[in-house]
């Protein structure tokens, strides 16, 4: 066993569509769970033209606008890996969380070995719905955020900008992880 300190970092991304690769990752929120005004944001310029409408409608965001402002995706997940080493030291682990993990992570994990090689966050990430459904035993359709908030009261909401979304999502965590430390003393 390790006595490794761990630092969870909420992320969540805006993206153009299902698939990283085929599809572009267009904006990062992320921050530290337990420290959520310590964050950070980018907006990136697609590396295609490829749309999902659905995607675009829920994010607002426009590929146009991204083509011109956006931060190309090696400066941007460049500047998302510096921020994530303010945050732990050597020998201290990073930790991915996201309310739905698996799509966050999947844009995430693909843009830093695209265009820097590595991923601070290793492969893997801890799914705050999966872990909500351990906690509580309640059925997968009863992990949507908004039933979730039903019961863990959080006072943001999210909003899909992807900061917005990342504090949404930190709140939640500690939410649940308050209850889950909790019952664990009882």
């Amino acid at each position: 066993m390790t006595n490794a300190r761990e630092v969870f970092v909420s992320v969540d991304v805006e993206t153009s569509g299902p698939v990283p690769g085929e599809y572009s990752l267009l904006s990062i929120g992320a921050c530290a769970a337990f420290d959520p005004g310590n964050g950070f944001t980018v907006e990136v310029k697609p590396i295609n033209d490829k749309v999902d409408a659905k995607a675009l409608e829920v994010t607002g965001l426009s590929m146009e606008d991204l083509s011109r402002r956006g931060v190309a995706p090696t400066a941007a997940m460049k500047a998302f890996s510096d921020w994530l080493a303010t945050l732990a030291d050597p020998g201290e682990t990073l930790v991915f969380v996201g309310l739905n993990a698996p799509f966050d992570w999947s844009f995430v994990n693909y843009y830093f070995h695209r265009f820097i090689g590595e991923n601070p966050f290793g492969f893997t990430a801890l799914d705050i719905k999966a872990l909500y459904m351990g906690a509580t035993g309640c059925s997968w359709r009863d992990t949507r955020s908004s039933k979730m908030a039903e019961t863990l009261k959080p006072t943001l909401m999210g909003t899909h900008d992807a900061l917005q979304d990342a504090r949404y999502q930190a709140e939640i965590f500690r939410l649940l992880w308050g209850r889950i430390s909790a019952d664990r003393r009882d």
